[in-house]
């Protein structure tokens, strides 16, 4: 089963000094080169929220606004996308992002037209 892990936190939470941004860094690189090496890891990828564009369909005109659509404390930042067996691996790879620690990791199974 194919799971997405959506990572949220607020543009100013996580690491601030350079001791912590080396810390963070080595904890992604391990993330990722164990996701790797389970076999699960799909894709990965940030998402910047400032060069976010929303688009909406309004009487057959298009509108776009730049931004995220929702006004929220904490933003969208990056997703994961995994293939595990459960939803309970998903939930413990979930808990090793390191936004899991200052923001939240939302986890939605994939619909697929496979499944």
């Amino acid at each position: 089963m194919k799971y997405m892990l959506l990572m949220y936190a607020a543009e100013t939470a996580g690491p601030n000094t350079p001791e912590e941004q080396q810390a963070s860094q080595a904890a992604w690189m391990a993330l990722l080169r164990d996701a790797q090496a389970a076999g699960v890891l799909e894709s990965s990828g940030g998402l910047p929220g400032g060069s976010t564009t929303t688009v909406r369909v309004r009487e057959g005109k298009t509108l776009t606004t730049d931004g995220p659509f929702a006004e929220t404390h904490e933003q969208l930042g990056g997703y994961f996308l995994l293939n595990c067996e459960n939803l309970d691996e998903a939930i413990a790879w979930a808990a090793k992002i390191p936004f899991a620690e200052y923001g939240s990791v939302e986890i939605r199974p994939l619909w697929t037209p496979e499944s």
